[in-house]
């Protein structure tokens, strides 16, 4: 385990008067905690802020219960979730939105493939969709934007949880469900660790009509100037137009797409 240096709260002489205590330690949680991936401890991060354990339970729990944190059943940490990025990434910073930032690259994307593009991000233990671009096939899956879907068996939900940080992965695998839809869906949590292994390796996650029957579905995760999963993009199609013999070429060009995405939020491969 790592040495915990303390940090002291920043409260000037001048602007403390003004200060709200608790507000001011629970900035202070979250900063810290946006440094520690694999999550901290209750005791962790009140050794590491110099404040009492009791403050920061009450604290953490609160921001728990407005969706900021996420506590590991297993091993007791906290780590953020992608609730502050959701927040960061509307157009109240002045910055471009992932929704802004993706349209070109889903719009040649969907020229490219045909099919139709999605875009989605997390929200709590599912996935959402906030955009798409439909195929121009007389016959094509359309899906209505705000629509949630099973992180388990979609290619979007398999390529953001293998890029995150094991401790937020496991913090969000733990609240999955695990709905069997047919008998290619992966129920088993071993199981599905190892997908998101094949996952992160290839670099796309796919849906191999793991929750309808006959529709296929290729995607990427797209990260953020923090190097963090904003969200995802990803095809679907039917299975006659999507082989599962095309999805490395497919899912190369996706990730492609995903970069592409990735690069006007800010993120840049070194």
């Amino acid at each position: 385990m790592a040495k915990i240096v303390p940090i002291p709260l920043p409260v000037s002489q001048e602007s403390s008067r003004y200060s709200v205590p608790n507000l001011d330690r629970a900035l202070s949680i979250l900063e810290i905690l946006s440094g520690a991936p694999d999550g901290m401890s209750l005791s962790e991060i009140a050794a590491a802020l110099e404040i009492p354990t009791n403050s920061v339970f009450r604290i953490s729990r609160t921001l728990e219960e407005r969706g900021y944190l996420e506590r590991n059943e297993a091993t007791k940490r906290f780590c953020l979730t992608q609730k502050l990025l959701r927040l960061s990434c509307g157009p109240a910073t002045g910055e471009r939105s992932l929704t802004e930032c993706a349209l070109d690259a889903m719009r040649e994307l969907r020229d490219d493939a045909l099919e139709t593009v999605l875009l989605g991000t997390l929200s709590d233990a599912e996935g959402v969709v906030i955009e798409q671009m439909p195929s121009k096939h007389s016959f094509r899956f359309v899906v209505d934007v705000g629509i949630r879907f099973a992180l388990h068996t979609a290619a979007p939900g398999k390529a953001i949880l293998a890029a995150l940080p094991k401790a937020q992965a496991e913090a969000i695998i733990a609240k999955m469900p695990f709905t069997r839809f047919n008998a290619r869906t992966i129920t088993d949590r071993g199981l599905f660790w190892k997908e998101l292994e094949r996952t992160r390796v290839a670099g796309y996650g796919v849906d191999e009509g793991e929750e309808n029957e006959g529709a296929h579905c290729v995607g990427a995760v797209i990260l953020n100037r923090q190097r963090m999963p904003a969200g995802a993009v990803w095809i679907t199609g039917p299975s006659s137009r999507v082989p599962a013999a095309d999805f490395p070429r497919i899912g190369q060009r996706i990730a492609q797409a995903a970069r592409q995405i990735s690069e006007k939020l800010g993120h840049f491969a070194h």
